[in-house]
């Protein structure tokens, strides 16, 4: 459902939560955070204040947040936000060839770093993708964290910029 930023503004703490919360995959805590922050002059502005917030987190709670994030093209429960992400640049109609390197390259990444690749597929294609994959698979832990945390970043403000609109 889509709100103005005036209707988002003047929620209870409550309806504030339920209308965020999953702008960060499955952490309602950051829009929990949020709240007493309002009100909120621009989408920008409540973007940039949650990022603040997800940056002041401690090593685990960047982790608790990237692991909360599904394996690009799998073919398990996501939330209906990452479902139609996935979806917007065919990862969920992948030949058994794509879904296969997909897999493996997933496994090899969380292999490595133990968590999940992220990267905002919104903007992204296929080939982009996978490109990225192989990249970034020469990275160090440090590097990738700091690089998950940035593609959520822009994760959540594209599901933001879905949700809210900015009125008048």
């Amino acid at each position: 459902m889509a709100y103005s930023l005036t209707q988002l503004n003047q929620m209870d703490e409550s309806a504030f939560v339920a209308a965020l919360g999953a702008i960060f995959e499955d952490s309602p805590a950051i829009a929990q955070s949020s709240y007493s922050y309002r009100p909120f002059e621009s989408i920008q502005q409540l973007h940039q204040l949650m990022v603040t917030i997800v940056n002041t987190f401690s090593l685990e709670e960047k982790l608790a947040l990237i692991r909360a994030h599904p394996d690009l093209g799998t073919r398990a429960k996501m939330t209906k936000a990452s479902v139609q992400e996935q979806a917007g640049v065919g990862l969920d109609r992948l030949s058994e060839e794509e879904f296969e390197r997909l897999q493996f390259l997933n496994q090899t990444y969380l292999q490595k770093f133990g968590f999940p690749f992220i990267i905002a597929v919104k903007v992204q294609t296929k080939a982009t993708i996978l490109e990225a994959f192989e990249r970034r698979l020469h990275n160090d832990i440090p590097a990738e964290i700091e690089q998950a945390i940035t593609e959520i970043a822009k994760i959540a403000w594209f599901r933001l910029d879905d949700q809210i609109y900015q009125d008048g």
